[in-house]
């Protein structure tokens, strides 16, 4: 039969699926379902903390004030109940504002707004923070559950280490961040596994609205556009740069941002901005796990202001710097292979600002899980990152709990303090090695879609019968 030509342009820009070993129905099934059974382990192991009786105000008692860090149950789920006005059900921002002392009062929460209306629907028809946090884990879940299914169609088997991943247990429902990693998986899957004929340009700009997306849920994402903006440059039209796809994907995560935050700034300003002011108030003390609080003790102490007006600057400049380096790298490996590394050049800049913000959740390694399995990272390195981070979660919590019984949270004298050092500074080592480790490992996904896209253009031999 014969088929008419395509044009030299549609033969360029058409992105063909990678042509990886077919995923089946089977292998995903295991995958969300190992997923799901991690997840609700995950929230009994929170639930731990709910009950059995409730105060007037709808708080777990009668050891609230104990149980979380000495049981090591504690979430910011169940704990924001009070405090945000999240048990009065106000719609956040809106009516919002921040105190001159940093408070946040009328609703306002401290995270972007697409998080701040999942922290509200959450509490839709609870009346405990057990009930919250139930609510909170039945939105959330699907978020993880997509993840697993995404992360299955992209590397098969190596999606495990988020299904079966121990930060799934200690830390899925201890924040608001299962949606945000959907957000940033998806970006990457519309990349390199959707399986449609619409052209990489077409494919990025729809990858910057997700990552936009997730921008509005936390903010990390928002870094992502950049290196798939330089991807989309390098490769939407190969031989040569095609600036307009790059600028579309730019704009379409601008576009989506203040069309997602408009209608929040314009109801309410006051409020709306104040979760950004909280952030940037935000002072570097023991809740923040960061390299700069136990680096610069005993002087590290929000009491310090000389101190925290240098953080203030200090390490968002070095995240900065990072996110430049990793970019840098990137574009240097693209002139040498000719494929950008976007996926492994976000996964550096991912490094780079959880080593050096002056802020670290536990929760945060939820945002990293993924690119172990996008990635071919040693399974050491990720064994490694892992028990280093298992270290710090326990004993942060563990640590809290001697610092408020008074016994034993010396460095010397407990279990607790020693296995939150060991675990901060064997994150903060192990994420310099992972810096390195990203910008230089294979990255299989682009390479493979490049691949496809150069069979797809190099042209039948003569004689060869048409297609």
């Amino acid at each position: 039969m014969t088929r008419t030509a395509p044009s030299r342009d549609e033969e360029v820009s058409a992105a063909p699926a990678p042509t990886r070993l077919p995923v089946t129905r089977l292998v995903l099934a295991v995958i969300v379902l190992l997923s799901g059974v991690t997840m609700l382990l995950g929230y009994e192991n929170k639930a731990r903390c709910v009950g059995p009786e409730f105060d007037e105000s709808g708080r777990s008692a009668p050891d609230y004030d104990i149980r979380p860090d000495r049981d090591v149950c504690y979430s910011d789920i169940q704990h924001l109940w009070i405090g945000r006005d999240i048990d009065k059900h106000v719609f956040p921002y809106v009516h919002g504002s921040i105190t001159p002392e940093g408070q946040l009062v009328g609703g306002t929460v401290e995270y972007p707004v697409l998080t701040g209306l999942l922290i509200w629907a959450g509490a839709i028809g609870a009346d405990t923070d057990g009930g919250y946090l139930l609510g909170s884990a039945l939105l959330m879940a699907p978020f993880g559950l997509l993840t697993a299914y995404l992360l299955g169609r992209l590397t098969r088997w190596r999606a495990l280490v988020w299904s079966l991943g121990p930060p799934i247990v200690l830390y899925a429902f201890h924040n608001w961040d299962l949606p945000v990693v959907a957000c940033a998986v998806a970006a990457v899957f519309v990349m390199h596994g959707w399986r449609t004929q619409r052209s990489i340009a077409e494919r990025g700009t729809i990858a910057s609205v997700l990552l936009a997306l997730g921008f509005a849920f936390k903010l990390y994402p928002g870094a992502f556009v950049l290196p798939l903006a330089l991807y989309v440059l390098t490769a939407s039209r190969p031989g040569r740069l095609d600036w307009w796809a790059a600028v579309r994907v730019a704009l379409a995560a601008v576009v989506t941002v203040v069309l997602v935050n408009l209608p929040f700034a314009v109801a309410g300003y006051a409020g709306w901005r104040a979760s950004f002011s909280f952030q940037s108030l935000r002072k570097v003390d023991l809740t923040t796990n960061s390299i700069w609080f136990w680096g610069f003790r005993p002087d590290s102490g929000p009491e310090d202001p000389e101190f925290q007006a240098t953080m203030d600057w200090l390490s968002p400049t070095l995240v900065l710097l990072s996110f430049a380096v990793a970019v840098a790298i990137g574009w240097w490996r693209w002139k040498r292979t000719g494929v950008y590394p976007w996926v492994g050049v976000s996964a550096a800049m991912l490094c780079g600002f959880l080593l050096l913000h002056k802020v670290h959740s536990p929760q945060y390694v939820l945002w990293l899980l993924p690119f172990f399995a996008l990635l071919r990272v040693p399974w050491a390195l990720i064994a490694g990152y892992l028990v280093a981070d298992f270290a710090m979660g326990i004993g942060i919590f563990r640590w809290f709990h001697t610092l408020r019984t008074g016994e034993g949270f010396g460095i010397y004298d407990g279990f607790a303090a020693q296995a939150l050092v060991i675990g901060v500074w064997g994150r903060a080592a192990l994420l310099v090695v992972l810096f390195v480790v990203f910008l230089r490992t294979t990255d299989a996904l682009t390479e493979d879609t490049a691949a496809a896209l150069s069979a797809k253009r190099t042209p039948a031999a003569p004689g060869a019968p048409p297609g």
